[in-house]
């Protein structure tokens, strides 16, 4: 700092004389200098020693007579110093200590400092100037408000000075004040009152300052203001717009465009009389078109206003759009760009408003894609020659009249066009058979562009269409699907050959931007449509392999290179590189040495996968057993050998030479008998180390299951007991990993796997068979059962042992459900099969059972009784003799009069699980008993019962179907029945169902007018589960009745979230109104419509969830806008609703703002009557929570705190303690909640 504060304060010949004095009295020791030093007047200090040797790099040598002179004058130079160091340390000291929290000012103080602050602004040197404008920051926060406007005021003055510099100084001044202030939402008064003062001064310097810098900097000002504080100055938005509006025609170009970003944020907060009387001004002005220059500027304030508020500009585009599609026509490349770059705004900011437009916006793209009027593209035949006689030609000088690339603004044009296109493809996802037809043909074309920075945009426009072309959902992949006609996926596909062909030519140009580019649209384009390159690899590797060899290529286009080759050989079938092995293996194996990690990282990754093409062993075809990859295996071992033994090479590298070599091992080991035991000894070693541990239990997994069956035998010794030592480590990943590995070792290694080793890994596994970690447990349960295949004997230890009491404890889990407990009834099954004395199947049945039936305690979840049931089904269906008396005994259970509910519950629940898979209809009193325990007083038994009777008629539908049916027709317990007939429909195949479809869908219909809501809640799902069974018939029936106003709009939710794509528009207006009902003095609302309105919204809520890419989103906005002022429950879906849509399309969300926060306001504003009950009080509270959730929501949005009404709201909030307090809640709650999210991903 000192040295820079020298360099500039001084001329430099004295600057060298005093430098060099100073440097010699150091090195020489000389008594004179040291004395005087010493005598009080300079003290050399560390910061002064240190700053000497740099002094010395601008001293020379000099004569001793030379520094006789100086010393001469030593206390002269010693003077000048001592002021100039004393000013710079002190406005530093000063800087530290003002950014101490701790640091208080009385009002002397203040003063003070402020007024000295104030007078370093007009200090001589930089230095001491630059940290008085530091020192203004913190200084903001430390004073008071009346010295802040001190502050201001000053730094305004100073601003309009004749010194180039204090006004430079007094710009960055008030910036720094401004960036300091606290924000709007805070609702500090400071601010307002601060920015109402430096608006005035700023708008007259504005207007009236003929000074060009003064006016840039007050432009400058002005629109970081309004940027942050806009809403703050609402009253003086009329002054700011007419002291703007004139600058628009300012000779200066500088001057308008800074003109064009203040208006482009004082249109995000300005209120709508303003805004109107801005865009008046612009049409009118630009249907006077007197000048083209000014034109231009219009056409640019235009642009920016629309990205800045283009949810306020949409309503005008009526009236803009017909005049910038006129002036596109207009001989003016740079009014063209302009008028494009308008276009690409209005189709981001206002999708809806614009869409009449599009097809007229893409014309025009697509005529300026090609814009390039001072080139003639040969025909493509030609291309060739047409570049040799370009190089003939190099030499060539024309005169200097002639025509010059450097005056070729085409490209611009073209470059506006292809950026348009991007936007447009990125957001009008249901125009994509309209774009393959028209777009992408063109985008194609426009590969060959000879501008680089033209041709990326092309590439990107391309990628933006290839990514909105990815499936969102699986089904859309489906090869049924592509078969029903002109499908972007099938359109994109007819192209191929055409994007390869345009490809090709350019995956060998110089330039590395369009190499990279070419990269990453075929990555884009295989993971699109996987397998579409198949018949042009030929076509496409000598390019790939050309970016690799090329020793000019960047170390980027090598890693974008090996990605793309890598993606390609993943999606395509093996046989397709066969023929290109030979060529591909040398630099891919070249690139595994590179020095740079990344490189050999990404090359190891390839190598992987190349291993996988020349030896795949899943492949069956007659191409893949025909090649012969022993010519290559020496060369990939080699290199990937060489980084599997270096220690000292990158963390991500060590990890992928591991993975590469488990590969090798894995299809080429039978190749390699010499090196395996050698390579198997490094992978017991990096078994060892904790850093490549966890990937060398994957490679050995790898390994263990390859079909080669690959010798391990020699590492297992050493090898299980490290991995049993695994599972105890406190890391999730290695435990899963590990388990998996010691869970294929014993099916594949199982001979050599010894009793020891077993008991060594069964030691481990009590402490992870635990509700804590479910999936741990499922891997821990799949071992189980692998070992009583393989080691039946090593299960005698498990009577009475942790594992049995650990396993039991997990059945008892509410938890328990997915793939861990298919694991645990699959490890009961093959526990049974092994016939180990004392885990017989009834010594089982015993041990599942037992507490029920001692009735020593009631299991503490019904989900308990649930997965015993499951796992009593489980062992009789693996011992099928002894489930006619077990069957008997429940059924005696359930009829027995003495027996408990506990008992009668998981009889009932037994009962169903066997008899889904058993046929019981052998039992002639099954159907009795069920139907008698449908009037028993439990809630539970009842349930339990009429999932039994369900899901035994599952075992036989031709004996139970019919009677279910006749029953529901007959009997009074429909809903019970109703239940039996949902798990019938859930769990039934559909060919054993569709016999009975119809007379189900008609017994349906019959109950859809029940009275009860819960009845007409399961004929609901019941219909929409059956629709999806016969969906082609059915669901045509379905949406008739849901139009006809007919009582079935409650089935259509179910019907969204299994078929949500079908759904689209099928909303109904027509819900019936609330009426008021007087009943003598009072009234009663009566509001026939409401179950019918929260259907509906339901079904809009699931719909969000299915099929989001199929709505009509501003539609589906104005029903969330009408929902927002509904019904408590209503209210609380559209808050959630609101909330998902904010993160999903936050475009559309912003367009409609203004018209959203308003109800949001109401609600959370609303006042309960004091008089009324608690249950009011705790509705509203619980409104207000989702309300506030929905606003922070809201707030997420990029611009949304732009807004003038939700600022104000947030003030509004701000000033509410209660509501103030909510909101904080809620954002802490989400922040906490994002950085769960993180950790867990």
């Amino acid at each position: 700092m000192s040295f820079s504060l020298l360099v500039v304060s001084i001329s430099w010949s004295l600057q060298r004389l005093l430098l060099y004095v100073l440097l010699q009295a150091v090195k020489t020791q000389n008594q004179l200098f040291f004395l005087r030093f010493s005598g009080g007047k300079l003290r050399l200090q560390l910061w002064l020693k240190q700053m000497l040797y740099f002094l010395h790099l601008l001293s020379c040598k000099m004569t001793r007579s030379s520094v006789r002179l100086i010393t001469a004058h030593f206390d002269l130079v010693y003077s000048f110093v001592c002021l100039l160091f004393s000013r710079f340390m002190a406005t530093n000291d000063l800087m530290t200590e003002l950014q101490k929290d701790s640091i208080k000012l009385d009002d002397d103080s203040e003063r003070k400092v402020v007024r000295m602050i104030l007078k370093l602004l007009e200090d001589k040197n930089g230095e001491v100037q630059n940290l008085a404008v530091k020192c203004l920051g913190p200084l903001v926060s430390k004073v008071k408000e009346y010295q802040v406007e001190t502050i201001v005021d000053t730094l305004c003055t100073n601003m309009l000075s004749d010194k180039e510099q204090l006004r430079d100084i007094s710009s960055i001044g008030l910036k720094t004040v401004i960036g300091e202030l606290p924000p709007a939402s805070s609702g500090s008064a400071l601010a307002a009152s601060v920015c109402k003062k430096i608006t005035g001064r700023l708008t007259s310097a504005i207007a009236k300052q003929e000074d060009v810098s003064v006016q840039l900097e007050a432009l400058d000002i002005m629109a970081d203001m309004l940027c942050r504080y806009g809403g703050l100055l609402v009253n003086f938005h009329p002054s700011i717009l007419s002291c703007l509006l004139p600058q628009l025609t300012s000779p200066r170009l500088a001057v308008r465009k800074r003109t064009i970003m203040a208006l482009g944020h004082l249109v995000m907060s300005c209120g709508n009389l303003v805004f109107i009387d801005l865009i008046e001004h612009l049409l009118a002005e630009l249907g006077r078109n007197d000048n083209m220059s000014t034109t231009r500027t219009y056409i640019q304030c235009t642009a920016a206003i629309s990205r800045q508020a283009g949810h306020r500009i949409g309503e005008y585009l009526e009236k803009i759009i017909p005049l910038v599609v006129k002036f596109c026509n207009v001989d003016d490349d740079e009014l063209r760009e302009y008028c494009i770059q308008a276009f690409e705004s209005f189709v981001r900011r206002c999708p809806k408003e614009v869409y009449p437009h599009v097809p007229t916006v893409i014309s025009i793209c697509l005529r300026y894609l090609t814009y390039d009027p001072n080139y003639n593209f040969d025909d493509e035949d030609e291309d060739d020659n047409a570049m040799d006689a370009e190089q003939n030609d190099e030499d060539y000088q024309g005169s200097d009249d002639e025509y010059s690339d450097d005056d070729d603004m085409s490209w611009k044009v073209r470059r506006a066009a292809a950026k348009c296109l991007d936007a447009v493809v990125s957001t009008r996802h249901e125009m994509l058979p309209e774009f393959y037809r028209t777009v992408s043909p063109a985008l194609v074309c426009r590969f060959k562009e000879r501008e680089e920075n033209v041709k990326a945009d092309v590439f990107h426009a391309y990628l933006s269409l290839l990514k909105q072309t990815r499936p969102a959902q699986s089904w859309l992949a489906d090869p049924d699907a592509m078969e029903q006609g002109d499908t972007p996926l099938t359109m994109l596909q007819s192209q191929v050959p055409m994007i390869v062909k345009a490809l090709h030519k350019q995956l060998k140009e110089k330039s590395v931007k369009t190499r990279q580019c070419c990269f990453n649209m075929l990555t884009e384009l295989v993971n699109v449509l996987p397998g579409a390159l198949t018949q042009h690899i030929p076509v496409l590797i000598p390019g790939i392999i050309f970016s690799l060899n090329d020793k000019s290529s960047s170390s980027n286009l090598k890693i974008d290179a090996l990605a793309c080759l890598h993606v390609i050989m993943v999606t395509h079938p093996a046989h397709a590189f066969h023929a290109h092995v030979p060529a591909l293996v040398p630099p891919v194996v070249s690139c595994v040495g590179d020095p740079f990690y990344k490189i050999t990282s990404e090359a190891l990754l390839v190598t992987q996968q190349l291993v996988k093409v020349i030896r795949p062993l899943d492949s069956q075809s007659e191409a893949s057993d025909s090649f012969d990859p022993s010519p290559y295996i020496n060369d990939l071992f080699t290199c990937t050998i060489k980084r599997l033994k270096a220690a000292d090479i990158d963390q991500e590298v060590k990890e992928r030479a591991i993975s590469c070599m488990g590969q090798i091992i894995c299809n080429l080991g039978d190749h390699l008998p010499a090196e395996l035991p050698g390579t198997l000894l490094i992978f017991l070693e990096r078994l060892k180390n904790e850093i490549t541990r966890l990937t060398t239990v994957k490679a050995l997994t790898l390994i263990a299951g390859s079909p080669l069956k690959i010798d391990l035998r020699p590492v297992l010794p050493d090898a299980v007991p490290i991995l049993a030592s695994f599972l105890r480590k406190n890391q999730r990943a290695l435990k899963l990993c590990t388990l998996a590995a010691l869970d294929i070792l014993l099916r594949n290694y199982s001979s050599a796997v010894t009793p020891v080793m077993v008991d060594a890994v069964l030691a481990e596994l009590p402490p992870l068979i635990s509700e804590s970690d479910m999936h741990v447990s499922q891997m821990a349960l799949s071992f189980l059962s692998t070992l009583a295949v393989t080691h039946p004997s090593s299960l005698g230890q498990l009577s009475g042992g942790n594992i049995l009491q650990q396993l039991i404890a997990l059945v008892r889990s509410p938890l328990l459900q997915g793939g861990a407990l298919s694991a645990m009834l699959d490890f009961y099954q093959a526990l049974v099969a092994t016939d180990t004395p004392g885990l017989g199947y009834m010594d089982l049945l015993r041990m599942l059972t037992g507490p029920v039936y001692s009735q020593s305690a009631a299991l503490p979840h019904k989900q308990a009784y649930c997965s015993i049931a499951k796992c009593v089904a489980a062992l009789t269906r693996a011992c099928p003799t002894e489930g006619p008396a077990v069957v008997g005994q429940f059924i005696q259970d359930v009829k027995n009069s003495r027996s408990t509910d506990s008992i009668r519950l998981l009889a009932l629940l037994s009962l169903g699980e066997v008899g889904h898979h058993v046929d019981l209809s052998g039992q002639p009193e099954l159907k009795t008993v069920i139907l008698d325990a449908f009037s028993s007083s439990s809630e539970e038994v009842k349930s339990a019962a009429s999932y039994a009777l369900g899901s035994i008629a599952v075992g036989n539908l031709p004996e139970y179907l019919p009677f279910v049916l006749q029953e529901i027709t007959s009997s009074k317990r429909q809903y019970l029945l109703l239940h039996s007939l949902k798990e019938i429909i859930s769990s039934a195949s559909v060919s054993g169902l569709k016999p009975y479809v119809e007379s189900v869908w008609s017994l349906l219909l019959k109950h859809c007018e029940c009275q009860e809501e819960g009845t007409r809640n399961v004929v609901a799902e019941c219909l929409g589960k059956l629709t999806l069974i016969d969906p082609e018939t059915l669901l045509p029936r379905l949406k008739g009745y849901l139009l006809s106003g007919d009582p079935y709009n409650v089935t259509y939710n179910q019907m969204g979230r299994c078929w949500g794509s079908s759904g689209r528009g099928q909303v109904s207006d027509c819900c019936p109104t609330a009426l008021q009902v007087e009943m003598g003095p009072f009234k009663h609302t009566v509001d026939d419509g409401l179950d019918l309105r929260k259907a509906a919204f339901e079904c809009m809520y699931t719909l969000l969830d299915s099929c989001l890419d199929r709505l009509d989103i501003f539609t589906f906005l104005n029903h969330v806008e009408d929902g927002l002022k509904d019904h408590y429950d209503i209210k609380m879906l559209t808050f959630l609703m609101l909330a998902r849509l904010s993160s999903l399309c936050p475009s559309a969300v912003l367009q409609r703002l203004d018209r959203l926060v308003e109800p949001l306001r109401a609600t959370c504003t609303t006042k309960v009557k004091a008089n009324s009950v608690k249950q009011e009080f705790e509705k509203q509270d619980e409104l207000k929570r989702s309300a506030m959730r929905a606003v922070v929501a809201l707030l997420t949005i990029p611009e949304a705190e732009k807004s003038p009404l939700m600022s104000e709201f947030q003030s509004q909030i701000s000033s509410n303690q209660e509501l103030a307090a909510i909101f904080d809640s809620i954002q802490r709650d989400s922040s906490s909640a994002n950085m769960e999210s993180m950790d867990t991903s």
